[in-house]
């Protein structure tokens, strides 16, 4: 049987070098912030009831993330260093038999699978702890990993303290650590604030433990990215874009059609079904989901939505919080804004917008309208031009339109109105009044002609 499993998340820095108002842990890649990153790959190996991040600038936003999650809290008043980080666990988290697994809130990148193989390895090899390590081809300002010929870490020298010949290693540390428990709480007061900056550093506990016969495996990553650390709005655009590409290499190898995948962005809960193509420039945010064998078209935005099988998306089309149903066609330009419903088959063109609007079936609106809080009945059009006034400056006013109507070109439908089944609205009309079944509706003045006006009006010109 497992031993229990604790994770502590170090996420109590401002981040000076982010030049920042904003905590680095709150920042966002791959459109989650980093301390979501690690607290979502921490519950792939426990609980998040067994997960404890350390809090310390704006520990408030940090905690509002978190509050329907389960996680804990614990306040680091001093940042006194990563030991001093782990050391005010102590109190919650002392008497918790088990494994500690120590994480860091700006290191978003280290993934389920290696985290596993962290506790696999702790497992197999019965260390006090084990370490993640890596390689780097410039390794500058990275504690050096010495490993003995019994292939266990004896230490970890910082740059500052290293020989010319420890220098040149390129194995460095990457502070990730998994502890029995019952070795970590033991030996953390042994560590002392023996540096430049008076801090108390975990890496201290390899020292720690190697001199009290203690063994610290290694674990080796051979993805170094797995474990950039952010500390700068450099690497923060470094990391969004491997938490991009890591999201587009899942949709192809599931069967989507990426035309130009460094130029997309997918966020990370977005799904997205076989045979689906999406063109270059596209945005899938938040948790859209697409159907299968859609074509979304080049620079369309869609947000929080559910888009349906067989859909045509034309360029540069924005959705956001809408549900299209299967075979429509939406675009080019149009913009879904929120809360819509557009049925199967039903054509939204170009420079349409909908807001609150129920487009049945077969329903088209191809050009040029505006549809708010509305419903439209199946199979109806809507010419272009058309507009439904629905705020009256204080309330908001509903628009029906019934099955197999037609809405004759630049029509203004004026809320609260009806338009009944199989009716007709005449041309340039505006409608202020109930529409019933199958009627013509005409609300525009009579045209007038004045023959030889525009004539005389020249020629009184001409004299002046």
């Amino acid at each position: 049987m497992e031993s229990r499993v604790e994770v502590i998340i170090l996420a109590a820095g401002l981040g000076t070098r982010m030049k920042s108002k904003l905590a680095k842990v709150l920042h966002r890649a791959g459109s989650l912030t980093l301390i979501e990153h690690v607290v979502n790959a921490a519950c792939t190996i426990t609980s998040p009831g067994s997960i404890t991040i350390v809090t310390g600038h704006q520990t408030e936003r940090v905690e509002e993330l978190f509050k329907s999650r389960g996680v804990r809290f614990v306040y680091q008043k001093e940042q006194l260093g990563t030991g001093h980080a782990v050391m005010v666990c102590r109190e919650k988290l002392e008497n918790i038999p088990g494994r500690v697994v120590i994480l860091y809130g700006d290191c978003p990148l280290l993934s389920p699978v290696a985290l596993k193989e962290l506790l696999k390895r702790q497992q197999e090899s019965g260390a006090a702890a084990t370490m993640i390590s890596t390689e780097l081809k410039d390794p500058t300002g990275y504690g050096r990993v010495i490993v003995g010929e019994d292939g266990y870490v004896r230490a970890v020298v910082e740059q500052k303290a290293a020989t010319p010949e420890q220098l040149a290693i390129k194995r460095i540390n990457s502070g990730i650590y998994c502890f029995q428990a019952d070795r970590l709480w033991p030996y953390l007061d042994l560590i002392r604030p023996n540096n430049a900056a008076n801090e108390y550093y975990l890496t201290d506990m390899v020292e720690v433990l190697h001199k009290d016969g203690q063994r610290v495996a290694e674990l080796f990553l051979s993805d170094a990215s797995e474990l950039l650390g952010i500390n700068t709005r450099i690497e923060l655009a470094e990391a969004d874009r491997v938490f991009r590409t890591r999201k587009t290499r899942e949709l192809m190898l599931a069967g989507v059609t990426i035309e130009r995948p460094e130029t997309v962005i997918i966020d990370a809960d977005v799904c997205v079904g076989m045979d689906t193509i999406i063109e270059q420039g596209v945005r899938l945010l938040g948790n859209t989901q697409i159907g299968e064998e859609c074509r979304i078209g080049v620079n369309s935005v869609i947000e929080n939505s559910v888009i349906g099988d067989r859909v045509h998306i034309a360029p540069l089309t924005m959705i956001n919080r809408s549900h299209v149903a299967e075979d429509a066609r939406i675009g080019p330009y149009s913009r879904l804004r929120t809360d819509n419903e557009v049925g199967a088959g039903a054509h939204v063109g170009n420079f349409v917008e909908l807001k609150k609007t129920h487009l049945a079936a077969g329903a088209k609106a191809n050009h040029l309208a505006y549809l708010g809080d509305s419903t439209v009945g199946e199979k109806t059009n809507i010419g272009a031009g058309t507009i439904t006034c629905n705020y009256d400056g204080v309330h908001k006013h509903q628009t029906r339109i019934g099955k197999g109507a037609f809405v004759g070109s630049n029509s203004t439908l004026v809320a609260p109105v009806s338009i009944g089944d199989g009716s007709y609205v005449g041309a340039a009309s505006v409608i202020t009044n109930n529409v019933p079944e199958d009627a013509l509706a005409l609300g525009r003045a009579h045209q007038v002609i004045k023959e030889g006006w525009a004539a005389a009006r020249r020629g009184k010109i001409k004299k002046t």
